[in-house]
């Protein structure tokens, strides 16, 4: 165990001094698609590995309300053992979470409450993280702001984060967080990886220039970067959407499976690489169904792309076109 642990690598969260694994353990597929105990199982497993930094949400489970996730993520938390004290444990507000008008995004209210129901399911009595998951454009960052430093204030949040914010929703957020004194946003969650390279445009840069550390979700893509050709065309997936997207994107994949098996590296592990050789990537989230693809995820931190490969990639998925605003801009 002490071998696997002292493997894993650990960077600091954005400008923050807390120091969080190179891969971040998100929990969306515990209670929809892996059951209670194997998901236990695995975050045992994580914690073994050194994956100190656990992802969660309100509204993963989806059953309104219930928070089927947040609920198993607490029950593990609460067999003790130092658990608790162990993780960097983050979740997000802003989904529905009940019919009635207040019951959802980020007025006063909802924050409040949203953050007392979540620390209820966790069985904790502070997040580590707590992360806006959607920007609301009809509440005043004032608005927010103190409802976050009432939180912060009362010792039940340590850091906020936000998660599929424009560049621009970064820029006002934290420059009306430093309007108050308050440290504002320490990191971004986006929709990133090598086939979905949009926000290289104008969220990184918008990372950068505020101090956010960079937490992409989606890393394989919903599979598609995971040897999806390979696994439909030898009758491994049968669904029609993976039919489709296989079709869709045939003239990348064709490419990109033939690189990686030049690597001999699975193609999972090459994409996950791939995000943590980019320089604003804190953590991806992993999230893992089965105990194989956690362990399995381990092999990316060993990777090392050549600028060439990396060349090479760029040719297959090309970015957005620059970076801003020199990409448009001069």
């Amino acid at each position: 165990m002490a071998d696997q642990k002292a493997s894993m690598q650990y960077t600091k969260l954005g400008r923050t001094g807390l120091k969080v694994s190179r891969l971040c353990l998100g929990t969306m597929n515990f209670g929809p698609l892996t059951t209670e105990a194997d998901s236990f199982a695995i975050m045992d497993r994580a914690l073994e590995l050194g994956i100190n930094f656990f992802d969660t949400a309100d509204v993963y489970g989806w059953k309104k309300g219930e928070g089927i996730t947040e609920q198993i993520v607490g029950r593990w938390l609460a067999q003790g053992g130092g658990r608790r004290d162990k993780v960097v444990l983050a979740t997000k507000v802003y989904g529905d979470m009940g019919d009635w008008p207040n019951e959802s995004r980020l007025s006063a209210l909802h924050i409040r409450k949203a953050c007392e129901a979540s620390l209820r399911r966790l069985k904790t009595d502070y997040l580590d993280l707590y992360q806006m998951h959607h920007v609301h454009r009809e509440t005043p960052w004032e608005e927010i702001w103190q409802a976050f430093d009432q939180l912060r204030r009362e010792g039940k949040v340590i850091y906020v984060g936000s998660s599929n914010f424009a560049g621009l929703h970064i820029a006002q957020a934290n420059e009306a967080a430093a309007r108050r004194g308050f440290m504002g946003l320490v990191c971004e969650q986006s929709l990133y990886n090598l086939n979905a390279r949009m926000i290289e445009l104008e969220v990184i840069p918008a990372c950068e220039a505020y101090g956010l550390g960079l937490i992409p979700w989606s890393p394989l893509a919903s599979g598609l970067l995971g040897g999806i050709l390979g696994k439909v065309e030898g009758g491994r997936r049968s669904e029609g959407w993976a039919k489709e997207r296989v079709k869709k994107e045939r003239a990348k994949l064709v490419p990109w499976e033939a690189l990686c098996r030049k690597l001999k590296e699975q193609p999972a592990h090459v994409a996950l690489a791939w995000l943590l050789h980019q320089k604003a990537v804190t953590a991806p989230i992993i999230g893992p169904r089965t105990m194989e693809q956690l362990e399995g995820a381990q092999r990316a931190l060993k990777i090392t792309l050549t600028p060439a490969t990396v060349k090479t990639l760029d040719g297959i998925f090309p970015g957005p076109g620059g970076r801003a605003p020199e990409a448009y801009a001069w």
